[in-house]
């Protein structure tokens, strides 16, 4: 298996401090040739879009705000995601969205800096990377208002149910799986959907260092995840859709490269 895109990688987290590069050495021997650092703040997107920049071709990264730090969004902020978005290497515009299961920021608030980054998606002409956790009507209901940039978002680790993702590709938009998939416990509703999604939309994701697979025969020492697991993934995937690895995996890529045009 080769040439596999992890869509998201949080690179710049704490635990990679010391080995960012011998994660991606890992990962190209693993088949994973491509990576797209996720930025979740002004501060981690300009760090991410910098590093991507070193190694522009094997590396990329998106620029937005989460919907946790959405509270300490202002039309600064804005102008710095515009600014950050002209650079090479950044990809989309994101991770940004609606997450209601904490509610860091008031879901108005989380409404309000959603809507404005996807008027920026729209403006530059790209993609969304977006994030959804427990408000999934509200999601579909703004993105009904931008239907073609509905068609130029990825729903960023799905891990809802076969109704959600319909809903979700009725209106266009992609769908990025990870990890969540090998969990058999948490993970059902998953392994379900991915069963009807297509795989001209779908992409996949480690989002390393979270979300390690649950199914390994042997547990991992440090409970890390890495790009190198991405075709543990696929591999679990291609169970639940009955589909050949190989043949999976060429589309996932095409598709993914599409989508980024990377």
């Amino acid at each position: 298996m080769d040439n596999l895109i992890d869509i998201g990688i949080n690179l710049m987290h704490p635990s990679f401090k010391k080995d960012k590069e011998d994660v991606i050495k890992n990962g190209q021997n693993a088949g994973v040739k491509k990576y797209i650092i996720t930025g979740t703040n002004i501060n981690s997107s300009k760090i991410a879009k910098d590093y991507s920049m070193k190694y522009l071709g094997l590396l990329y990264s998106t620029v937005g705000v989460h919907p946790h730090n959405a509270k300490d969004c202002n039309e600064d902020t804005l102008k710095k995601i515009e600014e950050l978005s002209k650079f090479d290497c950044v990809v989309a515009i994101g991770e940004c969205g609606l997450d209601y299961n904490r509610n860091f920021s008031k879901p108005r608030t989380q409404r309000k800096w959603f809507e404005k980054q996807i008027e920026i998606a729209e403006k530059l002409n790209m993609p969304l990377f977006l994030h959804e956790r427990e408000a999934h009507e509200d999601l579909i209901d703004i993105l009904e208002k931008y239907p073609e940039m509905a068609k130029k978002s990825v729903i960023h680790c799905f891990t809802g149910t076969k109704e959600e993702a319909q809903n979700y590709l009725d209106l266009g938009a992609y769908i990025g799986i990870t990890g969540w998939i090998c969990d058999m416990r948490r993970g059902k509703n998953l392994q379900n959907a991915v069963k009807i999604i297509p795989s001209d939309k779908m992409m996949i994701e480690t989002d390393a260092p979270f979300l390690i697979p649950k199914n390994f025969d042997d547990k991992i020492k440090n409970n890390r995840n890495e790009p190198k697991y991405l075709p543990h993934i696929l591999k679990t995937i291609a169970k639940y859709k009955n589909l050949d690895e190989e043949i999976l995996a060429k589309d996932l890529t095409n598709t993914t490269k599409r989508f980024f045009n990377i």
